[in-house]
Parts: C-alpha cells; structure tokens; sequence
C-alpha cells in the first residue's frame, strides 16, 4: 500500500518514517510539513540519513490522494480538517490527534475546549477506536482509525482487565502517570525545554486532564458500566516513555491467582503484551527502560491485602506504543497485514 504522512516533521512524524520505511508492504509516497518544504527528510530526522531521500512536501489533498492511506500526524482540532475529506476519496485514515477519539460528539465541548459538538457525529459512529488489543474484531477493512493518546494507552492498557473482569469498585481508580519530554512535541513549551525539564517531577494538569475521557470511555465498555477516573500526569526527567499507576480500592478480597487470570485471559495471544510480575530478575514490575524503542505494553501488579487495594502498572515508550507504532499495529490489522509487520524490535539493553 502507499502511504501518506500529513505532519511529518514532528517526533511522532518521525517515528511513522522510522517505522513506515521498515514495513514490507508499504511504499512511502509522501511527507509533507509547511516548515521544511523541500528539505530532506534526513536533515530533520538524523537516523533515517541513508534510508530514505524524500523531501516534505506542502500539506495538500492532492498530495494525500497519491497514497491508499494517510496518516495524520496533526495538533489536536486540525485532523478534523482533513479525514472527511480523505474519506471521502475512498482513502484509509489513520489519525494520530484526538479528534474522532471520543464517541460522544458534546465530549468534545467539556474535553478539549471546542466551541461547539463535533461537526461530524457520523464519522465518530464510523470511527474504531485503535487499540487492537480491545478493538480487534471491530479493525479489519477500518476506514477511518482513531489512534488512542499516549497516557491514556498506558492507563486503559494497565487496567483493562480489572474491567473485564469485574474487579473495579464503585470507587474510582487513582492513576498517577509518568510522562517524558518527547510527549509535549517537537515544539514545546518553555518548561519542556533542557534547562527547565532536568531534575524534574512535575505535576501538570492535575485534574480533568483530557486523556481521562479516552479512559473512562474504554472501561466503562468494558465493564459494561460507568466508569470514572482520578487522572494525574507528571513531567519527568526522561527523553521516552509513560508509567502508568493505578490505584483500585475493590469491594472484596482479591488474590494473586484471580488476577494472574484476568491479565493472563484479556491478553492471551497479544503479540505486544508481556505481563512482568517476578519476584527474581532485574525487572520485577513494568520498567520503561525495557520497552523503549518498541511496540511493547508492559503491564503487572501488585495486592495490598491489608487495604483491599491493587495496584496495576503499564509501561511504554509514548512516541512508539503511545502514538506512531500503535497507530501502524492498528493499520496492520485494519489492511490484513500481520499485526506485528514493522514492528519486530527488541528492546536494546542497557541504555
């Protein structure tokens, strides 16, 4: 298949040509950015130098409709610009924004701020969400993929098979996640730049962060009732990576071999999901030192049974499992490739 990258030049741009260029089945046919038209694509992403000579291109249609499929590497409010409009033309759409994330077209009103409902309810009712763990069966033949955000992955993928299982209480889950600096973007704020983000564990957004809609709309599928999430993220001082941690006060005791079977169950046959709980070894819990680089989910837990409280980890490097490399996972699935196609890397040790 041709693909296409609208926003190229970004960090997760980047990772989709990293990706992108390794894949079997996929020719490259376009890379646009408005800033770097014209330039190679190499002098902005240094590791592709020797793999690639595309230069970016203006963002157009018409540079989009050279490709069977588009990935849209846009700020949060500007894909909406562009997937009606590709759809329309018969292409696949793979968005890596929020903007056909959420189910509910007034969501987008509380969320993210936006001055009125979404002004496509019916591309939201066609859209899959593209987590293939919990959306595979609904993937295949997909037109349009909504990527889910890099903490909420983290945070639905920890916490899943609590869901599933019944295991959530009426109490809502506490999630304390860790985020590094790639996640705020090729052009962040002041505060994400060296002098400001060393040493740092920095709480941002502390309540009504947006990703905790992505959350709760996926668990409460799950369980098939209303869930709600407390959600807080922190800056810390790394390049990659998310840790998720979240809190579960059950309403009856719960054992290691219940929960063993809940993961064990929800994950069977998950190529990207290794359940790390070992008492030996160097990595007893999810660590994002040892999925960097990858398509990994680490996920495990821990019982304090003096408070009835699980405590459930995932661990993934958010340019690759939270953005780019989960968005071609979904693709895969939606275009019949196999699921793991461009994405077999083993994470390097030691970094």
């Amino acid at each position: 298949m041709r693909a296409c990258i609208i926003g190229a030049s970004g960090f997760t741009g980047g990772e989709l040509l990293r990706i992108l260029l390794q894949h079997s089945g996929v020719e490259i046919v376009c890379a646009t950015s408005r800033k770097f038209k014209g330039e190679y694509v190499y002098r902005i992403h240094p590791n592709l130098r020797g793999f690639t000579s595309l230069k970016f291109v203006e963002p157009s249609i018409d540079a989009a409709l050279k490709a069977d499929a588009v990935f849209l590497a846009l700020p949060h409010g500007e894909s909406v610009k562009w997937a009606p409009q590709l759809y329309e033309h018969g292409l696949m759409v793979v968005d890596l924004s929020a903007d056909f994330r959420l189910k509910d077209p007034n969501a987008y009103v509380e969320w993210y701020k936006w001055p009125q409902p979404h002004p496509y309810p019916d591309l939201l009712k066609k859209a899959v969400y593209g987590l293939p763990e919990l959306h595979r069966d609904e993937l295949p033949g997909a037109r349009l993929i909504a990527s889910p955000g890099c903490t909420a992955t983290a945070s639905i993928m920890a916490l899943a098979p609590l869901a599933k299982h019944g295991l959530l209480s009426h109490i809502p889950p506490v999630i304390d996640v860790k985020m590094g600096s790639s996640g705020a973007g090729a052009e962040g704020s002041v505060l994400d730049m060296h002098s400001h983000r060393t040493y740092v564990i920095r709480p941002y957004e502390p309540v009504h962060h947006r990703h905790a809609a992505e959350v709760e709309q996926e668990l409460s599928r799950l369980a098939g009732r209303e869930i709600k999430v407390a959600y807080t993220p922190h800056a810390v001082d790394v390049v990659r990576g998310i840790l998720s941690t979240a809190h579960v006060l059950a309403e009856k005791d719960v054992g290691e071999p219940e929960l063993w079977k809940a993961y064990r169950s929800t994950y069977e046959g998950s190529k990207f999901v290794r359940i790390v709980k070992d008492r030996l070894g160097l990595a007893r819990y999810p660590n994002v030192k040892y999925v960097l680089g990858t398509n990994l989910v680490d996920v495990g837990f821990e019982v304090d049974q003096r408070l009835r409280r699980i405590v459930a980890f995932a661990a993934i490097d958010n340019l690759v499992r939270g953005a780019a490399g989960q968005a071609v996972q979904a693709f895969n699935v939606a275009a019949g490739f196999p699921e793991d196609e461009g994405l077999r890397t083993i994470p390097a040790h030691p970094l």
